[in-house]
């Protein structure tokens, strides 16, 4: 059975932006839905990450449901920064090449997502409705919204 929700919020997953010198984050909020009649996945980027310049210089994401076993490598991709760590390595992980995008999956994923960037939106907090979702930004770096189109997805 496929829980979209629990996946992200309690199984995470690995967002893999960049063609270079890709590299993966950990993220727990996203969602999968339809936009403008194409299936896509959505994902949240803080401009305080390395990622967040990797993503908009390559607007394109790779996204990796990883196995239990991996668990160590989503609890590391999430606590380093790949400004000073090559997060492959002391994760343990290999990339793995995509066939729709230039950004790389992870191999042994359960699901890979590979997707296009259509169009990002920057949160506004004068917009929030629930005073409470402010208090999860103490430093103001709020997120950006990245819709992917889906172009290939994988299933191990």
């Amino acid at each position: 059975t496929l829980r979209p929700f629990h996946i992200l919020d309690k199984e995470w997953a690995l967002l893999v932006a960049g063609r270079e010198k890709p590299n993966p984050m950990t993220v727990s909020w996203g969602g999968l839905g339809t936009l403008w009649n194409r299936p896509v996945a959505t994902v949240y980027v803080r401009p305080t990450r390395f990622t967040f310049g990797v993503l908009n210089a390559e607007p394109e994401f790779t996204l990796n449901v990883l196995p239990e076993s991996l668990r160590p490598a989503l609890e590391l991709c999430g606590s380093r920064s790949g400004r000073d760590t090559d997060k492959w390595t002391a994760a343990g992980i290999a990339p793995e090449p995509s066939e729709a995008v230039g950004t790389p999956r992870v191999r042994g994923a359960r699901l890979a997502l590979e997707c296009r960037v259509l169009a990002t939106l920057d949160l506004d907090p004068a917009r929030f409705l629930d005073p409470a979702v402010e208090e999860l930004y103490p430093a103001k770096d709020y997120h950006r919204v990245y819709w992917g189109e889906v172009l290939a997805a994988w299933e191990a």
